[in-house]
């Protein structure tokens, strides 16, 4: 687990396609504190978390399953590629961000890019299976960086980042263009999940519940007052 707060920026500095489809990368970095690096730790590298297969110097190694590079945007990344670091958490470790699993959940596009201030503004992009998780004022992970998501649209959200955020992470380079990794706050899934469960019935998509045997409407919908009485509003 990570809480979406960046460590250092790593560079890709080795990249070795394997016979099987999968990759092996190398990562350097001059920032990062490998002191307490072992091998089989967890590094988040762009919000993927990659297990460490070796280390010289500043330099570790891991490998990228074949289902992973599916899923992610190691395959179009090269020699030379600026990267988000952070060393999994500890029980001493600060929250700053909030809870980051390390899987992405999907690709975005950046889509716009002003200034805001002293803050950049960005729109991004995302696929309508993380949308429906992405709520305005809550929490994304954006290439492993923990944001606050400022505003939404149905395929769209925005992001204001400031000026420290930009200079330690690799926000700083994105254009319009720019594909990054998505991963969604863990809650939300879980909400769902719930709400989902055998055992408390069916979401409908207008939100009614149903009785997992008969199909047949409950009499609860989801409202303020069902969340109230389940303790999840106050």
């Amino acid at each position: 687990m990570f809480t979406g707060i960046i460590e250092a920026l790593g560079t890709i500095r080795h990249l070795k396609p394997g016979p099987g489809g999968d990759l092996e990368i190398g990562v350097f970095s001059e920032q990062l504190d490998f002191s307490d690096v072992r091998l089989g730790d967890s590094i988040a590298v762009n919000g993927v978390c990659l297990t460490v297969t070796r280390l010289a110097g500043k330099t570790f190694y891991a490998d990228v399953s074949v289902e992973t590079i599916k899923h992610s945007l190691f395959a179009t990344m090269v020699v030379g590629t600026k990267v988000n670091l952070e060393k999994a958490l500890t029980l001493s470790t600060r929250l700053g961000g909030h809870i980051v699993s390390g899987h992405v959940d999907g690709v975005g596009e950046v889509t716009q890019r002003r200034s805001e201030g002293s803050a950049i503004r960005f729109a991004i992009a995302a696929p309508n299976s993380v949308m429906r998780y992405i709520a305005e004022k809550g929490s994304i992970t954006v290439d492993g960086t923990s944001l606050t998501v400022n505003a939404t649209t149905a395929d769209h959200f925005w992001l204001n980042i400031v000026p420290h955020t930009a200079s330690e992470t690799v926000i700083n380079g994105y254009k319009v263009g720019s594909r990054v990794h998505l991963e969604v706050d863990i809650l939300a899934r879980y909400i769902e999940r719930l709400l989902h469960s055998e055992g408390g019935g069916q979401a409908s998509d207008k939100g009614q519940l149903t009785d997992p045997k008969s199909n047949k409407p409950d009499s609860q919908t989801i409202s303020k007052a069902f969340l109230a009485t389940h303790g999840f509003l106050r």
